[in-house]
């Protein structure tokens, strides 16, 4: 009988112990035995039948999960919290898996977020070349004019990067508390990129929410509740991931 060979970091990632990338990072640093043997090319094969090691720990192909979470304001986006802060995973109780955030919100900034094990998936949704839509309403302080709304789609430098938005639509505006609501739809996901764009064409932020990634939305979701993925989303998820854009 003859074994499917698949590359060594896949197959950790595949595990659930990491993404593909760090993966990579443990197998040249010499953290990754494969048959009680230190392996520490990126090139290595590996079968079912082999037994994978990583920090002297043996790994095991987990089920995959994918689970849809409302994060609240006040919750962090990650595993652990050296601050004894909440921590997103928290939200999903009574799990065998070991699960992770594909990506980050703020703090302050509530909305969707995907959890799963599935290492391999989490690093095409996060990588820049797989421009995945994410949707954003901010409300801020201040009125957005046309042109403040041209500048947000033609790109507002902050910290020596280009931060754009590719669609922008102001839903709302109040001038008697000279507050207002937009939504911000992006390619990109880089570090609080919302925050630093309103604030670069003076508009800060007083709430923030992620209302959707991809195709999927927050319907039928209250902050703190989470859902399962249905195997038709996952489907779809990984076909988006991998469309070119």
């Amino acid at each position: 009988m003859s074994f499917k060979e698949e590359r060594l970091q896949k197959v950790i990632a595949q595990s659930g112990v990491t993404s593909r990338r760090k993966a990579e990072q443990l197998i040249e640093a010499g953290r990754v035995k494969v048959n009680g043997e230190v392996r520490n090319e990126l090139g290595t094969k590996v079968t079912e039948k082999d037994a994978i090691e990583v920090d002297g720990v043996p790994i095991k192909k987990e089920k995959k999960v994918y689970y849809l979470v409302y994060k609240p304001r006040g919750v962090i986006s990650s595993v652990k919290d050296d601050k004894n802060r909440r921590v997103v995973t928290e939200i999903i109780p009574d799990r065998d898996q070991r699960i992770y955030p594909v990506g980050r919100l703020d703090y302050d900034t509530s909305g969707l977020m995907l959890l799963t094990n599935d290492g391999e998936l989490a690093q095409l949704l996060m990588h820049p070349s797989h421009q995945i839509d994410k949707v954003y309403v901010a409300k801020v302080e201040g009125m957005p004019t046309k042109e403040i709304v041209k500048k947000l789609k033609k790109g507002i430098q902050s910290e020596g990067e280009l931060l754009k938005a590719l669609k922008v639509r102001v839903l709302s505006s109040d001038r008697d508390k000279n507050t207002a609501v937009i939504e911000l739809t992006l390619h990109e996901g880089k570090n609080r990129q919302v925050r630093r764009m309103l604030e670069g064409v003076k508009l800060p932020v007083a709430k923030l929410k992620r209302e959707r990634y991809g195709f999927l939305d927050l319907k039928g979701l209250s902050s703190g509740d989470y859902r399962k993925l249905t195997p038709q989303e996952v489907h779809l998820l990984k076909e988006e991931a991998l469309k070119d854009k």
